[in-house]
């Protein structure tokens, strides 16, 4: 199955097991990097680093054996397919103990890693995800408008429509009385059917829950076109590209993926600013391991900022699930909380469990300065 959605990463969040372990395995599969070779030497390390710290933990027999038999199953799964697999990243999730089994194909390269632990480990998959928007780009001119759609890298069109208004009319009659009257025939004429783009631009934006808008067309026509976007439209164009009807899919999507890439750095660092500005003014912001996972305990979290690749073990409540730093005991059910290997995962499964927004920030960032862990708040208490 191919990662393509935030729900997909929230069911996959919510599987848990008491009586149980879940093995979670991630493995960079890029060819373009790497042999075949290369990736099954890889899988092979990986999967042997593996069974040695499995061997060392400290763990009940039942716990123990569905974490063997999991390994084995990745192991068989791995040799049937990994010979032929042609995506850049793979990960599986299991715990034999419930007979549970779930395997994503990914977009983007993760690190290789085997963990074990209480609950999926799913912050890889979510920092994905965080990568991409579903963009919608409309490139037109007089003669024809076209819709591509754009996710995760990959491109392809979704409609097209013909306009074919001249741009151009010979004079003509009585001081250019024809001409004139041509012109504004023309004129109308280019006016409806942009007007047509712009609704087709609407319905294909709500079908498909387009989060961007992508524009392309000479600025003589954005004049016309740009009164006739719907609000709900303005509020999602995010620029203009300079790529025309005619250009060749590749070249829309080479300079629609430069333009994505800048945008999203620069949204990156604006939030980093707005979260910054918010904390010390003191207003609806928090940093920190400790403070950020009482908040988020308390369902206070509307959005949740953590360094790419920045980890720490923690504690969480077996019953009310809470999640603490280095509690003991857990201070609202008064009994012993559990080791989990990164309480950083667990707060963001927490968040994307709760409809928070998950942003994951590039390091260096000025986010490190706070913790490297933070939060916009919905409320303050």
């Amino acid at each position: 199955m191919k990662l393509l959605s935030r729900e997909q990463i929230e069911t996959l969040a919510k599987f848990k097991s008491e009586n149980y372990f879940t093995t979670s395995f991630y493995l960079d599969s890029s060819k373009n990097r790497m042999t075949k070779k290369e990736i099954q030497l890889s899988f092979k390390n990986l999967l042997n680093n593996g069974k040695i710290r499995l061997d060392t933990m400290s763990l009940p027999k039942i716990k123990k054996e569905s974490l063997c038999r999991d390994l084995d199953k990745i192991k068989k799964y791995c040799d049937q397919y990994l010979p032929a697999y042609n995506d850049v990243g793979l990960s599986i999730f299991s715990c034999s103990g419930k007979n549970f089994w779930q395997v994503f194909n990914l977009v983007k390269s993760p690190r290789n890693m085997i963990v074990f632990d209480h609950n999926p480990y799913v912050r890889p998959l979510s920092a994905i995800l965080d990568e991409y928007h579903r963009i919608c780009i409309l490139i037109l001119d007089r003669k024809k408008a076209k819709w591509y759609k754009l996710y995760m890298g990959e491109i392809s069109q979704l409609e097209s429509m013909d306009g074919n208004v001249p741009s151009r009319t010979k004079e003509g009659g009585w001081e250019g009385y024809s001409s004139k009257r041509i012109e504004r025939h023309l004129a109308s004429r280019l006016h409806e059917f942009f007007k047509k783009a712009a609704k087709k631009t609407f319905q294909l934006m709500e079908k498909n829950k387009f989060q961007w808008l992508f524009i392309g067309c000479k600025d003589e026509d954005y004049q016309i076109l740009e009164p006739l976007l719907h609000p709900y439209l303005e509020q999602r164009l995010k620029s203009r590209i300079k790529a025309k009807p005619g250009d060749s899919r590749d070249k829309i999507l080479k300079e629609a993926l430069e333009l994505k890439n800048k945008l999203k750095k620069e949204e990156k660092e604006n939030i980093v600013k707005s979260f910054i500005n918010e904390l010390e003014k003191g207003g609806l912001a928090t940093s920190g391991i400790k403070k950020t996972l009482r908040k988020l305990n308390r369902g206070e979290v509307q959005a949740l900022l953590v360094t790419r690749h920045f980890s720490k073990p923690g504690k969480v409540c077996p019953k009310c699930c809470f999640l603490f730093a280095d509690e003991k005991v857990c201070p609202a059910c008064m009994i012993s909380t559990d080791p989990v290997v990164d309480v950083i995962d667990e707060a963001v499964a927490a968040a994307l469990n709760s409809s928070s927004v998950v942003n994951h920030i590039n390091p260096p960032s000025r986010l490190d300065r706070y913790g490297g862990i933070g939060a916009f708040l919905r409320y303050k208490t």
